[in-house]
């Protein structure tokens, strides 16, 4: 079945996510008094499901690009979700969240685009980069390389298991429940 095939993917990039990268992002959030979190298209998506779990922990966090979002001051944090780490206006954010003293994470999928180099954390989704990629559907068939996931799936779908592990470990050190975590989940539907 296709979901096998993919669900293998999916495992053979989170298993190379380092784990003091991991460490690293978790004590960040765990700190932080403020989160800003932003991306674009569908890795705006999983940004924004990562910043709703994370309100469900207690944690002050906004959306970039909300209307209801308050100006970012010095120590706020700012998690970037990029898979290219080029998108321009996560790029210019993250820009501006450094110029005014914000910390800025990165979780992207190339340590060497220019969102890594204006971050203070990179944690990296080590998905195969587009130059590694075979292109053609029927060469990757004949060596036995056949991949699902079009256009960065693989860094989207990799990088929210990412977050939610991110979100398991939070619940711990926090010692907050799934119960407590509930209580914060919205009533208003």
């Amino acid at each position: 079945m296709y979901y096998r095939v993919l669900l293998d993917g999916i495992d053979e990039v989170t298993s190379k996510i380092d784990p003091l990268e991991f460490k690293k992002i978790v004590d960040i959030i765990k700190e932080a008094r403020r989160i800003y979190i932003i991306g674009a298209g569908r890795s705006g998506l999983v940004a924004k499901a990562f910043a709703m779990r994370l309100v469900h922990l207690r944690k002050r966090t906004f959306v970039v690009g909300e209307t209801v979002v308050p100006a970012m001051r010095k120590q706020d944090i700012l998690i970037a979700v990029s898979g290219s780490g080029r998108t321009k206006s996560v790029v210019e954010i993250a820009k501006t969240a450094k110029s005014i003293g914000g910390k800025v994470v990165a979780v992207i999928g190339d340590r060497q685009s220019e969102l890594a180099q204006c971050s203070d954390l990179i944690v990296e989704i080590p998905v195969p980069k587009v130059k590694d990629v075979i292109s053609s559907y029927d060469s990757r068939q004949l060596i036995g390389k056949i991949t699902l996931a079009p256009l960065g799936s693989l860094f989207e779908l990799s990088a929210m298991i990412f977050f939610e592990c991110v979100i398991a470990e939070l619940m711990r050190k926090l010692e907050i429940s799934e119960e407590q975590m509930k209580r914060e989940h919205t009533i208003l539907e």
